[in-house]
């Protein structure tokens, strides 16, 4: 087996259990991981292949994968409220994220959609009013992307709403209670043909937004929402599941027009 498949020192892991639970850890020589279901070392993990189960003390058995964004964005450490996935790749689509596209994004919260731009090959500036916010982003990036992610995603802490330095940005991306307050400034600082995107958990917020919009420079105005209903697939049994994940934010985006 060759180390392209090897897991290592220093690499998150996914351990996931019989019952589909599921631990996120960082791969430490000489640590171990702790559980109900018994004990795990982590030397008995470094060197393995991803997708080898293992037996705890207590004779349960883990399976260790490399965690996608989706593994990551849900168990990773948060100190506000993150975008989900069933959100973030139609954000990705939406404000058509490209390798190198210039994107201002502001309130950061944990991270999760930082990763995913940054996935896509994003150069983030990103704005945040919270230092602790702006710090937790940034572990939660290097942690799941590496450090070199770093050098794309210059963070700083400040208000988005007096004001955005950048100008011949590609794309506009927010997750903030009021982002109508941010066209005037979007609309200086996106070059012509850019994509603004809001993210917002209340229509009041999409409406104020979209009446903001309808005054501006922007247009081509789409406003929708994602839902997510998995299914329950076990032989002859085959239902939706009971619980969907279904309203968690309105996606709204528009495009910067000519004079």
């Amino acid at each position: 087996m060759t180390d392209r498949y090897s897991l290592s020192a220093g690499e998150t892991v996914l351990l996931i259990d019989r019952k589909n639970r599921r631990y996120l850890i960082d791969l430490i020589e000489g640590s171990e991981f702790h559980s109900h279901s018994g004990v795990l070392s982590h030397d008995t993990l470094i060197g393995s292949a991803e997708g080898t189960t293992f037996r705890s003390t207590k004779g349960m058995f883990f399976t260790a994968v490399r965690p996608t964004i989706t593994d990551f964005v849900l168990k990773m450490p948060r100190g506000a409220q993150v975008i989900y996935p069933k959100d973030i790749g139609p954000i990705i689509i939406l404000a058509d994220i490209f390798a190198g596209a210039r994107v201002l994004e502001s309130g950061l919260g944990s991270g999760a959609l930082s990763t995913g731009l940054l996935r896509a090959g994003a150069e983030i500036t990103g704005y945040e009013i919270r230092e602790d916010f702006e710090a937790r982003a940034r572990e939660n990036v290097g942690r799941f992307l590496g450090e070199s992610a770093l050098e794309h995603y210059r963070t700083t802490v400040r208000d988005v709403y007096e004001g955005i330095d950048e100008t011949d940005l590609d794309r506009v991306v927010l997750d903030l209670p009021e982002p109508w307050r941010v066209v005037p400034h979007a609309e200086v600082a996106l070059r012509p043909g850019g994509i603004f995107l809001a993210y917002s958990p209340s229509i009041i917020q999409v409406s104020r937004l979209c009446e903001v919009l309808a005054e501006s420079r922007f247009g081509i105005v789409e406003s929708l929402e994602v839902l997510n209903r998995t299914w329950h697939v076990e032989g002859a049994a085959v239902r939706p599941d009971h619980r969907m994940v279904a309203h968690t934010g309105f996606l709204t985006h528009a495009r910067l027009l000519g004079e």
